[in-house]
């Protein structure tokens, strides 16, 4: 039977790479992508749960997928992913109308799933008790979702941390490492294919080999990418503050293909609400954290995140917090609210500030870090840098990225004056003369 699937891919770039996974397991299969849900023969859902925020976005995707095939727009529809993970007891109660759900250590059933749901028959859940305990080599490395020049490089899953407030660990289970053998392989491939800049990623990238006795550690990891034939740059995105070594360091000091660039999230400032966090030695970690990485890597880009309305958080708490963004100035930085998730020691806590305050805790410390990037941005003006062209918007005007800026988080560059012979994936020098909001504007050399 011919058939086709069309992807729905939520939540973080984790999720893209396995929904990649997916698809080159469906390509095995001898089974179609379709070049948009609506056009597909069966509509596959992978879903984030992080928090409620995901959860509602992920339902409200489920049911509109669900509506499509009533009113005769597919076959069927399948839900993936950490919501399936986290919920496989009740999802089939939740959603009726859904034909199977596919856990995250069951991608390599995908195939034989969408044949059986294809035909006419229903699969209930296909997920194995317990925590995931795989990871996945990719069947068709090249295989991307990222519409662009660049890839996400997934080097590990799950996580070892237990931070009060996450539920990562209970979804995706211990932190786990791919071999260095197929990452290094992965990442060539992905050079020759045309891949300009590759993002290494995990719950805690860092924390890379700590697991397998004898694999190598994150800093050998990048040299070694570092030391692949071709044009292209990388970067290393999601670390734990405490994991930053002096090797990391100097790889980012030395190595020509890397980007000085770091995300290292925080969380919070205070010590009183990083040990309620449990967020271990990352309480010692973060205190003058970004003075001390960029005295240690001239010229480093740091993003980081942080949590507001967490059990107990009072005003002067947040004041802390509001001080230490000040002085540290990071580059880039994200706020949440704290969401309660079950199965969290955070979810049995009391003293959660009510929602209001934290929302505008966080529009105080959004508006605090725009004047920052502002400031940034006005000390960039003049200076030269390589954008990677991603998007032509007219004959002589691209959008693209700077090494300081990563994937979907940070903004973009509008460059101007570019050469007409330019083509996506290019690399062009050009010099920053302005910004607006949080993208940078620059005119090409």
């Amino acid at each position: 039977m011919a058939v086709s699937v069309g992807f729905i891919s939520l939540g973080c770039s984790k999720n893209l790479v396995d929904s990649q996974v997916m698809a080159g397991y469906l390509k095995s299969g001898a089974i179609a992508l379709a070049p948009s849900p609506e056009e597909a023969d069966v509509i596959l859902v992978n879903t984030c749960s992080f928090i409620e925020a995901a959860r509602e976005e992920a339902a409200e995707a489920i049911l509109s997928a669900c509506e499509h095939k009533k009113n005769g727009g597919c076959r069927a529809v399948i839900v993936t992913g950490c919501m399936v993970q986290r919920y496989k007891a009740r999802l089939s109660r939740a959603f009726p109308d859904v034909d199977a759900f596919l856990g995250v250590d069951e991608l390599e059933q995908v195939a034989d799933v969408v044949r059986r749901v294809a035909s006419g028959k229903t699969c209930g859940v296909v997920a194995g008790p317990g925590a995931p305990v795989k990871v996945y080599n990719p069947t068709y490395p090249s295989l991307l979702f990222t519409g662009g020049p660049f890839a996400y490089l997934k080097i590990a899953d799950g996580c070892d941390h237990r931070c009060a407030y996450c539920a990562i660990p209970n979804i995706r289970g211990h932190f786990r490492s791919r071999g260095s053998d197929d990452l290094l392989k992965e990442a060539a491939g992905m050079v020759r294919a045309g891949v300009k800049e590759i993002n290494l990623i995990s719950q805690d990238s860092l924390r890379y080999g700590q697991d397998k006795e004898g694999e190598l550690p994150i800093a050998e990891l990048m040299r070694r990418i570092d030391a692949l034939e071709g044009d292209f740059r990388f970067r290393v995105l999601y670390g734990y503050p405490a994991g930053v070594t002096d090797k990391v360091l100097e790889v980012l000091n030395t190595a020509q293909h890397v980007c000085k660039y770091l995300d290292l999230p925080v969380q919070h400032s205070h010590p009183d609400i990083l040990r309620a966090m449990n967020r271990g030695k990352a309480v010692a970690a973060t205190q003058d954290l970004a003075a001390r990485l960029r005295q240690a890597v001239p010229g480093v880009v740091l993003r980081t995140t942080c949590l507001v309305g967490f059990p107990h958080e009072t005003e002067e708490h947040f004041e802390h917090l509001m001080a230490y963004v000040a002085q540290e100035k990071f580059d880039h930085l994200g706020v949440f609210a704290f969401s309660p998730e079950e199965e969290t020691p955070a979810f049995e806590m009391d003293g959660v500030p009510a929602p209001e305050v934290a929302e505008e805790r966080c529009q105080r410390l959004m508006a605090l870090q725009k004047t920052i990037v502002q400031e940034r941005a006005e000390a960039l003006k003049g200076t030269t840098d390589t954008v990677l062209l991603l998007r032509q918007e007219s004959p002589a005007v691209w959008s693209g990225r700077l090494p300081r800026q990563a994937p979907e988080v940070d903004g973009e560059t509008r460059v101007t004056g570019v050469p007409r012979q330019a083509k996506l994936g290019d690399f062009v020098r050009a010099k920053i003369t302005g910004y607006k909001e949080y993208d940078l504007e620059a005119r090409a050399l």
